[in-house]
């Protein structure tokens, strides 16, 4: 798995890691960070007994909802919830407060969750991205 420029390495031996390690080395400047805890924004977790991995995002979604003041949230979306054309906003007052709101950033850090682990979120983000042009207080 390559990323930019880290690289993780996923191997049965520990021997097998020092092999590869070591010829990657002889090509690359190569800098070793130890034991991965977390990559792109997932906490990865290891069962060794099933020698499987799990990768979380609960820890990026708690910082997204804290940074973009939605704490607590309980659903992807209200059922009662709709969402229409008619709230974009109207006044100036209202122009320049959604000005500062960072609304097309917050569907774009959820549509991220969505795309790697939450496909739940799907529908939610789909509804909430077609106002990304013209939001309003109730979007």
């Amino acid at each position: 798995m390559l990323y930019v420029d880290d690289m993780l390495l996923v191997l049965k031996k520990k021997s097998d890691i020092q092999k590869l390690k070591g010829l990657l080395g002889t090509k690359f400047e190569m800098k070793d960070l130890g034991v991965v805890k977390k990559i792109l924004g997932k906490e990865i977790y290891k069962v060794r007994r099933q020698k499987k991995f799990f990768l979380s995002h609960k820890g990026y979604i708690h910082n997204i909802l804290s940074r973009f003041d939605m704490l607590p949230i309980d659903t992807p979306s209200a059922s009662n919830a709709h969402m229409s054309i008619a709230f974009t906003p109207k006044s100036s007052e209202e122009k320049e407060y959604m000005a500062h709101v960072p609304y097309a950033s917050e569907v774009r850090s959820l549509m991220y969750i969505m795309v790697c682990s939450r496909p739940d979120l799907a529908h939610t983000i789909s509804v909430v991205s077609r106002f990304m042009g013209d939001p309003g207080k109730e979007h």
